[in-house]
């Protein structure tokens, strides 16, 4: 391997790397009273993993926490025995109780995958844990036992004492259902990113009052105007301070789509359920309040979610296949395609749109492949409140790939994709309008827009669009 290619792959490990250490910073300041669901976190050649905990009290008063785990099979290492192929897997489950909390315990189990060549999915794993009142850390390790690779996430969970006196409300659970796997029944839903093929969604909360006075539960949904368009081509004008694609989303503009309210009178618990069948692709919040004549505050728990394409992350059905081509396609091509509404006739316009341009059906597959391999890896490092292919972030790792080379100041960052950084060609520059914070838990890194790019995209999208782009790599 020669020296530019070393340096290439280092930098885009440091990519990745920075990333997942960008994203576990930034969640220290999201808002504890939202939840928010787990990130992706990707790195490459790690298990990918999402978790969830939830705590409640049963139907005796005792503690449960919990434990919904999404494992996605094609990020482990698979081996092929008398024509089966699997992997082994070890989860290990640390509850440690905090704050005052005396308690410790430590769950070991080994899972076989199975999975036939080509077929990817999330595998699911639960379990149901016993703890008494109290506040509780929660870390799930994933190790795939073929590469010695781990994987752990975190989260939190409370049990209310039932003697005490009080009014709690606990975390709001998420859980969905898909039309195709009914027999699993709705599961929980571990990431903030909800797979629009679910076709309906189910919120849980307990609430528990041991005051004799009654008390008010109020609970809805609200869908936040958000940007939802792919990036504008490099060369246009930067966005505009005013613009939706500048702000990412606003919380101040909502529209309340579904209301209940319920008062409990009696002491004890209640579990609060609600279903709505899927929304529109877009930014969510279910929230609950509880209000009550001597209560000091309002008790508030909420849930925000966003519903992106329907095999998200990946790319599998014909209009997710499509979608992408808006940074290869000129205008006019592009709206003819998403015009097409017919899945069969959108599949044979992506085909033509390849075969036509990339001379050799052989070649194509290879362009193809990498063209939404990119797609895919872009959903899962750059996605926030769109999916990630439509981050500039994602423009310039999907035209370009990773780059050589990440710089970061503050709120600044630059890929670069020459030894020389101060060269106006190879050199990309973005800026984060907001930092995150707990009423902007994302990072949305515009790209620093000129018409000198115009000729570099151009040149770009012709590699892609010849096959060159494979020379190019190599």
């Amino acid at each position: 391997m020669n020296d530019a290619k070393v340096f290439k792959s280092i930098y885009a490990i440091v990519l990745l790397i920075f990333t997942v250490l960008l994203t576990v910073s930034c969640s220290r300041a999201y808002d504890p009273l939202i939840e928010r669901g787990a990130e992706y976190e990707f790195r490459q050649g790690y298990p990918e993993v999402r978790m969830t905990a939830f705590g409640l009290l049963d139907d005796l008063g005792n503690g449960r926490i919990h434990i919904t785990a999404d494992i996605t099979s094609n990020s482990l290492i698979f081996r092929q025995i008398n024509g089966q192929r699997f992997a082994n897997v070890q989860i290990e489950i640390m509850i440690n109780g905090i704050e005052g909390t005396r308690y410790s315990y430590v769950y070991t189990t080994s899972k076989t995958i199975e999975s036939e060549p080509g077929i990817f999915e999330e595998v699911l794993f639960r379990r149901e844990m016993s703890v008494p009142p109290g506040n509780f850390d929660i870390m799930l390790t994933v190790v795939d036992e073929s590469s010695g690779r781990r994987t752990s996430r975190t989260s939190r969970a409370y049990i209310p004492d039932p003697e005490e006196k009080g009014v709690h409300v606990s975390a709001v659970q998420l859980l969905g259902i898909h039309p195709d796997r009914k027999w699993e029944g709705y599961v929980p839903v571990t990431a903030y990113h909800v797979s629009s093929a679910k076709d309906s969604l189910w919120f849980v909360v307990q609430v528990t009052n041991n005051r004799p006075d009654p008390i008010t539960i109020r609970s809805q949904i609200i869908r936040f105007e958000a940007d939802t368009t792919a990036a504008r081509p490099m060369s246009f004008p930067n966005y505009s301070s005013s613009s939706l694609q500048y702000r990412g989303i606003d919380y101040r503009s909502e529209k309340i789509l579904n209301q209940t309210r319920r008062v409990l009178e009696d002491t004890g618990s209640v579990i609060i359920e609600f279903r709505k069948e899927m929304p529109d692709r877009g930014n969510y919040r279910f929230e609950v309040s509880v209000e009550g004549a001597r209560l000091n505050n309002e008790l508030y728990r909420a849930r925000d979610f966003s519903v992106k394409s329907e095999n998200f992350p990946h790319i599998r059905n014909p209009r997710e296949l499509a979608e992408p081509l808006a940074y290869l396609m000129n205008a006019r091509e592009y709206r003819e395609l998403m015009a097409i509404e017919d899945p069969d006739s959108i599949k044979k316009a992506v085909d033509y749109f390849w075969l036509s341009n990339v001379s050799s059906i052989n070649t194509a597959r290879h362009v193809i492949s990498l063209y939404y391999d990119r797609v895919e890896q872009a959903n899962k490092q750059f996605t926030n409140f769109k999916e990630g292919w439509k981050t500039d972030q994602g423009l310039i790792y999907i035209l370009f790939g990773p780059p050589w080379y990440v710089r970061t100041r503050l709120n600044t960052m630059q890929w670069s994709y020459t030894y020389d950084l101060s060269s106006t060609r190879g050199n990309y520059f973005f800026e984060r309008p907001r930092a995150p914070s707990e009423h902007f838990p994302f990072n949305n890194y515009l790209l620093q827009r000129s018409q000198d790019y115009f000729t570099i995209q151009y040149q770009q999208i012709q590699r892609w669009k010849t096959g060159f782009i494979l020379q190019a790599i190599m």
